[in-house]
């Protein structure tokens, strides 16, 4: 027999026997279209994060004051944590910057301190985050890019750069180029206005750090937050943060790990933490769909068991007319492959339509992923239509083989 004939006899195999197929077909199609809508989430989620992830400086290392409280802190492009962030009274002073600027690798390393502190505008006032950096190096420092206006400069004091939701978003008049604002009671001239980033950075106001200490409450000249440090490449990040704890073991004077006053972080180390995370998560939620397709496969090798007792006596005929064993074994596999092509089809249009859902769903996470998740890439297409082909063909192989080994004398006299 020719392909074709075994493609004719298997479809009308399937047509005859609807409503036993169509409720395996939908066990394959609730599988595929679970696993392809999981798996195109994963691709925009992560794509989602990679994007993230690009505008995130992965040479920055920052090092904040006690062990346990920054551990687990993300720095961000432009500064550290708010002032009383950390459970303990350890300070980082102008000795530890002294301290790392022998290290091989680093670039920059400079000092910063933040608070939240009341802002006036038009007489409207609200709390905001002021961070006060060193104008010498911190535009080298992040990749912060300027909608309007310019970034801090060297001879600056007493002028700001803020961030885009500040200017247009807090106060009824938008804030505009050398516009005044008022911290803690003191005239502050704003110079630049960032681009938006759609994160805290929009959210955020950058002063000079000599004026910062005068502005802030509780500031201390060459006290410090957070210590901020570029190091030369994302290749010698590991090296460079391995050689800062060295360091600063020996100048604080801590001999044992457990008696550290402090945390070293990279954007680097924070960057794969997340994409493995997500990564995972993705596997995690392929795992479970994965196990409809099992259910879906089990219907399959039930409905192909049932089909070749039901067709024991035509397999009978037409063994006895002359067909051989690879001829009922073939129409049999490309049977089951039917049904798996059709599942196979209609999974990869449900997976689709899944995947438009969940930036519906109200969760977070996959609301910034879902918006790129309508469409499913041809590849993932191609990926769920095989794996329903492939299931049907295994599912169905055993049944086959059945079929084909059965004598012609014995499956004539079957009732």
């Amino acid at each position: 027999m020719r392909n074709a004939t075994y493609v004719k006899m298997a479809l009308n195999m399937l047509l005859h026997s609807k409503l036993r197929s169509w409720l395996t077909i939908i066990g394959i199609v609730i599988g595929v279209g679970a696993v392809v809508g999981i798996i195109s989430l994963g691709d925009a989620m992560e794509a989602s994060v990679q994007s993230s992830l690009s505008d995130m400086d992965l040479t920055s290392i920052t090092i904040t004051p006690g062990y346990s409280g920054a551990q687990s802190r993300m720095p961000g492009h432009g500064g550290g944590g708010d002032r009383g962030d950390t459970t303990t009274d350890v300070e980082l002073t102008d000795d530890d910057i002294d301290a790392l600027q022998g290290i091989d690798g680093i670039m920059y390393v400079t000092g910063q301190i933040s608070g939240n502190e009341e802002v006036t505008y038009t007489g409207e006032s609200s709390t905001l985050s002021i961070t006060g950096v060193d104008p010498q190096v911190w535009k080298y420092m992040n990749s912060l890019e300027v909608d309007s206006g310019r970034l801090l400069e060297p001879a600056d004091k007493y002028v700001a750069v803020i961030g885009s939701g500040i200017a247009s978003g807090i106060f009824d008049q938008d804030i505009g180029i050398n516009q005044v604002i008022t911290i803690n009671g003191k005239s502050v001239r704003v110079v630049g206005i960032l681009a938006e980033e759609g994160g805290s950075e929009d959210r955020k106001i950058y002063i000079p750090i000599d004026s910062a200490v005068n502005l802030l409450e509780d500031a201390e000249k060459d006290v410090f937050d957070s210590i901020r440090v570029k190091a030369e490449s994302e290749d010698v990040v590991d090296t460079v943060v391995e050689d800062i704890e060295e360091k600063l073991m020996v100048s604080r004077q801590i001999h044992q790990e457990k008696d550290r006053d402090f945390s070293v972080s990279a954007s680097k180390s924070m960057a794969e933490s997340v994409t493995e995370m997500t990564s995972s998560i993705t596997l995690f939620l392929g795992a479970i769909a994965a196990v409809s397709l099992l259910v879906g496969a089990v219907g399959i090798a039930n409905t192909m068991f049932t089909s070749v007792l039901e067709k024991t006596k035509e397999i009978g005929t037409m063994k006895a007319i002359g067909a051989k064993n690879r001829d009922i074994l073939m129409i049999f596999v490309f049977n089951s492959a039917m049904v798996g092509f059709v599942g196979g089809v209609f999974g990869v249009m449900l997976g689709g339509f899944i995947s438009t859902l969940f930036p519906y769903l109200g969760l977070t996470l996959m609301r910034g992923a879902g918006s790129s998740s309508s469409s499913l890439s041809p590849g993932l297409m191609a990926f769920g239509l095989g794996l329903a082909i492939l299931i049907g063909v295994v599912s169905g192989a055993v049944p086959a083989y059945r079929a084909s080994k059965l004598k012609p004398v014995d499956a004539l006299r079957y009732e």
